[in-house]
């Protein structure tokens, strides 16, 4: 093992800096404590704040100051910091990625860490997963940055923009990184500096870190301007549920789109008239059609969204909550509002996006914490240049985690899962149990209340009510049915929040028993959840059970050629089954990294035009741009309003009028490379380009688009500037045709609807072996697998299943 780690660390290779140098300046930290426990408060706070400065502290100061931080975090909330979490700060504050397990007590350590920035002359901002866990962590470390002399705020959903405005102001900030985002999508768009909230990014110390900057980098955040309501007709709503799967439309492999087939668009057009739905004059009824099938088809309820107080409200599938204000995008929201019956809303139009890598990429200083970074230590070196510290725990953790339980059906692991479940709870033993959806959960509920097990649930139906769940899930005779608790950060102890409740009869018991219906995609978040129990040296215990109905199986492994053999209960137990459960969740880890690299690349062209764009746009903000180049292009129209009305009330208008033009051509620009990429994708599966990689056709479009875009704004503000309605009180905006949208929100898209290309070859794969058939196998080049990222070529050939490794010389290739 120490040979192991010392390889790794001369590879540098992430996951394996050597805590040796913290440990000492640790060491070093409790010498100094001693001294300072004869100081009062008012003392504390004066020493520390004696300390400030703007150049960041240097070793001795930080050792200082983390000794004056433990003592602060003893006597403001009753938290003696442990060396493991001192140790942690350290590394925050060198700008590692620190990995410390549930119940470490990760959030003190962050704490001093901020507040040590903060004495620093930095300004932080900590990015949180929730608003939950936003306003949790600034309120509990509140005690502790007052005794340090740092001001703290936080930000959630519901923050108006003024609160938002002081919010920024504070030393540290506590954020959903989502709102973080947000705000900087609104601020780029204000027609006024006053109307901004954010702050120059500085230092950015993320929570979860591996959630936000692996998991949510897939998803771009979106901000939308609003420009009408658009409703389905009816006649087309009823129409999409008449038609029948695999007759009048198919669904991609992955699940991911939908399309008529020929008999589907005979049938469709029949129905509408017997009208050409490709011709030019019906494309928007082909529109509909499209949106209202894919609402229809591959939206479910109580997993994608939730219907109440008579709207649809999107669920965040990463943290297993309702996602406030915030909506699909190009009609879709339209068409599930019509498929559950509920007054249609606004459409609107995508004003801009980020993804969070580059709002994150925009911080000079990156930081974080979560329980499992190392599985992806690689892609946070690739992706970001961080490094990751591991900081082993206080005690040593004595967990049990059983072997996965593998069944042939979802009925069978059901009913195995309930019994399971019933006879642990006869024991009193505190059982959590993770789902991965609200569906999921509500129907494991019912499969409980029938076998007479008393529950609890917590999904994004009363996500208000999680701090009360939480608290009691590890009281003896508890049982929590949780949707993502991966994305949740709530700390559960035994005895409950206060521990009061029977702690000792818990420990007996075997302490938190945590249960998962099905492996994730990524073997991180059953490490999570898994960790949720045994934390700081308490027993505790895990298991999952699968299927191979299951869609981590059914979606990332062939099973063809799987010649199962289960016990009476429908239980697998051979060694190729369940080693093709491992690979199944292996290829879907790899896929995802893809997706990752995929968003990525196609945002990275766009991240340089926007701020290309942003820089004149700030131009025409702050300074006279607009007023120079519009006097230069309309010069008596503007000599003749400044004689009239006077050069402020005239610099105004044409700020506003240039704004316009740049913001309606920057969105025009988007709407292009999203119909451009979307494109490009198509011809990539028909194999429309050849020779060529999709990513560089869209840069080479989008470059030309881009190309002209701010020297056509010019023209078409200095049109407008002519024939604008410009009076002494300023523009009449509306009736110069440069409106500002009425009103905005933001929505999470999935930025890859066509799937990776291991998506594809994996469907493909999937094509080519047929079971019991006579036929011979699809031909699979082998230039195929060159496509594939490299976790997905990376897997020995006995991980594989059977059909996909080299078959030996004296077995049949096929089946007969």
């Amino acid at each position: 093992m120490k040979l192991t780690s010392r390889f790794r660390r001369l590879l540098q290779r992430p996951g394996s800096i050597d805590l040796g140098p913290y440990e000492k300046l640790t060491s070093a930290v409790g010498d100094a404590e001693e001294s300072l426990q004869e100081l009062t408060d008012d003392e504390l706070t004066e020493v520390v704040t004696e300390m400030r400065t703007t150049g960041g502290l240097d070793e001795g100061d930080q050792i200082e100051f983390l000794a004056l931080a433990r003592e602060a975090g003893k006597r403001a909330i009753g938290e003696r910091a442990f060396d493991g979490q001192i140790v942690g700060a350290l590394a925050l504050l060198q700008g590692r990625i620190v990995e410390m397990a549930t119940g470490e007590g990760k959030t003190l350590a962050g704490a001093f860490a901020a507040a040590g920035y903060a004495i620093g002359g930095r300004r932080v901002q900590v990015m949180a997963v929730n608003d939950y866990l936003a306003r949790r962590d600034a309120e509990w470390m509140g005690p502790v940055y007052k005794l340090l002399g740092v001001s703290v705020s936080y930000i959630g959903q519901a923050s108006s923009p003024a609160e938002r405005r002081e919010a920024y102001q504070a030393d540290v900030c506590y954020a959903p990184v989502s709102e973080l985002g947000f705000d900087v999508l609104r601020d780029r768009l204000v027609d006024d500096v006053a109307d901004r909230v954010t702050v120059k990014p500085d230092v950015a110390l993320v929570d979860e870190a591996d959630s936000v900057l692996i998991d949510e980098a897939r998803v771009p955040l979106v901000l939308a301007g609003a420009t009408r309501t658009e409703e389905l007709d009816d006649d087309v709503v009823a129409l999409v549920r008449t038609l029948r799967a695999g007759i009048d439309y198919e669904i991609d492999g992955d699940g991911r789109t939908v399309a008529l087939t020929d008999k589907g668009t005979d049938k469709v057009e029949e129905h509408l008239g017997g009208i050409n739905l490709y011709e030019d004059e019906h494309l928007d009824r082909l529109t509909q059609i499209n949106v209202a099938l894919h609402a229809e088809v591959l939206l479910r309820r109580d997993v994608d969204y939730l219907v109440r107080d008579g709207k649809v409200s999107l669920i965040n599938n990463n943290r297993g909550r309702i996602a406030k204000l915030q909506r699909w995008p190009d009609g879709l929201q339209a068409a599930v509002e019509a498929k559950e019956a509920v007054p249609v809303s606004d459409s609107g139009e995508v004003l801009d996006s980020i993804t969070v890598q580059a709002l994150v990429s925009s911080y000079p200083t990156l930081c974080g914490m979560t329980g499992t970074a190392v599985v992806v230590g690689e892609q946070l070196q690739e992706f970001y240049k961080v490094e990751v510290a591991v900081v082993p725990p206080n005690k040593p953790n004595i967990r049990v985690d059983e072997p996965d339980r593998l069944y042939l059906t979802a009925a069978q692991k059901n009913k195995a899962l309930v019994e399971h479940i019933a006879e642990v709870h006869e024991t009193g033993r505190p059982i959590l149990i993770g789902t991965h959806s609200v569906e999921e959960s509500e129907q494991l509920s019912d499969l409980l209340e029938a076998a007479e097990v008393p529950h609890v649930v917590l999904n994004a139906k009363n996500d208000a009510e999680e701090a009360a769940i939480i608290a009691e899930a590890g009281v003896p005779g508890t049982v929590t049915v949780s949707t993502q608790m991966a994305g949740r950060g709530t700390d559960i102890r035994l005895g409950g929040r206060d521990e009061s409740h029977d702690k000792d009869r818990a420990i007996e018991l075997g302490g938190l028993y945590v249960i998962g219906t099905g492996l994730h995609a990524s073997s991180r978040l059953d490490d999570q959840l898994r960790g949720r129990a045994g934390r700081q040296g308490d027993p505790g215990g895990s298991l999952f059970f699968a299927s191979l109905e299951d869609e981590l199986v059914t979606r990332y492994s062939v099973t063809s050629g799987l010649r199962p053999s289960p016990d009476s209960e429908g239980r697998l137990t051979d060694r190729k089954a369940l080693a093709m459960l491992e690979h199944a969740q292996r290829v879907a880890d790899g896929a995802n990294a893809e997706l990752h690299r995929t968003t990525w690349s196609y945002h990275r062209l766009t991240g340089q035009q926007r701020a290309i764009l942003l820089d004149t746009r700030e131009k025409v903000l702050t300074e006279d741009l607009a007023a120079e180049e519009l006097a230069e292009r309309a010069k008596e129209r503007y000599d003749e309003l400044v004689e009239e009305y006077g050069e402020e009330t005239v610099k105004a208008a044409a700020r506003k009028i240039a704004l316009h033009h740049l913001d309606r051509k920057w969105t025009d620009h988007l709407a292009y490379l999203a119909d451009l990429r979307e494109g490009i994708h198509l011809r990539s599966l028909a194999g429309g380009i050849v020779h060529l990689k999709p990513i560089d056709e869209f840069n080479k479009s989008a470059i030309a688009s881009f190309d002209t875009l701010i020297a056509d704004s010019w023209k078409e503000a200095a049109e407008t500037f002519k024939e604008a309605e410009i009076t002494a009180d300023g523009l009449n905006e509306e009736a110069s045709g440069v409106p500002r949208p009425t009103a905005t929100w933001t929505y999470l898209v999935n930025d890859n609807p066509f799937g990776t290309e291991a998506d594809r070859i994996l469907g493909r794969l999937r094509n080519a072996i047929k079971p019991e058939s006579a036929a011979q196998p699809e031909e699979i080049p082998a230039e195929t697998f060159e496509d594939l990222p490299e976790e997905l070529r990376d897997l020995d050939d006995e991980d594989l299943p059977e059909e996909l490794r080299e078959p030996d010389d004296d077995e049949p290739k096929t089946k007969d």
